[in-house]
């Protein structure tokens, strides 16, 4: 099941896809819900970041290929950092680059969307439930200031700098999962979930036990080898199989 946010008519919805139409639900996503009638063709809609999240948690050089291309030790834990909210768009939205950074890199990643409030799991306690879907990511950060600062907080925080969408996957295996990153078009990244280092069920009980994780909450699982700068006009494509396609464009500020 594919789960849209969308704005249709000034009314900002959920729905499901079902070939070229959403579907709206009744009722709550992340609890009982059910599938209303009235479609509305996906045509006509604006795509929305699949959820608001209260948290962005961003898991660095969970890949090993890519720790090594940018010279770091592999992690002995889960590197964690916080993108805020503010920093989130959807689908088709622009990121814009900050005058304050001459390198802006893409950064695919599969995230995970979490459908109920979690904390303090085991080493043995299953993760499914925890589990809305998954989603497509781009990780955008200011590389120069990302080296600059050593902590990720300026680099990984301008508003626009965590793209999300076009919708949340349901019933996935979340442990084989083909990811490919496009630079107008050329393909730079190609990855599985199956080489993280540390898996999707890791983190998120990892997680559980230093912050609560509630409904909506977004945990971005790293990025594979081939990232690489932007410049304005570029457009970026994150697609993962059994998801979809994440595109957008990279800006400058307007004057």
């Amino acid at each position: 099941m594919k789960i849209y946010r969308f704005r249709y008519r000034k009314r900002v919805l959920l729905g499901v896809l079902k070939e070229e139409y959403l579907f709206p639900i009744v009722g709550s996503v992340f609890g009982d819900f059910k599938i209303g009638p009235s479609p509305v063709p996906i045509g006509d809609v604006h795509v929305l970041p699949p959820v608001l999240p209260s948290k962005i948690i961003g898991i660095g050089r969970n890949y090993r290929e890519h720790a090594q291309e940018l010279g770091n030790p592999l992690p002995e834990e889960p590197l964690i950092f916080l993108k805020p909210p503010t920093a989130l768009i959807g689908h088709l939205d622009a990121v814009v680059q900050p005058p304050a950074s001459a390198r802006v890199d893409y950064e695919g990643e599969v995230a995970v969307v979490i459908r109920k409030r979690t904390r303090r799991l085991r080493d043995d306690d299953p993760v499914d439930d925890a589990i809305l879907g998954y989603t497509c990511f781009n990780d955008i950060t200011a590389r120069d200031l990302q080296t600059k600062d050593v902590q990720f907080t300026r680099a990984k925080g301008f508003d626009t700098f965590a793209a999300a969408g076009p919708c949340i996957a349901t019933g996935l295996d979340p442990s084989g999962l083909r990811l490919k990153t496009f630079l107008n078009g050329k393909l730079v990244q190609s990855g599985t979930t199956a080489n993280l280092i540390f898996s999707i069920p890791f983190l998120v009980r990892f997680l559980s036990r230093i912050m609560t994780l509630e409904p909506g909450d977004i945990i971005a699982t790293g990025t594979p080898a081939g990232v690489g700068p932007t410049a304005p006009g570029d457009r970026v494509d994150v697609q993962i199989e059994g998801i979809g396609v994440l595109s957008n464009t990279f800006t400058r500020p307007s004057a």
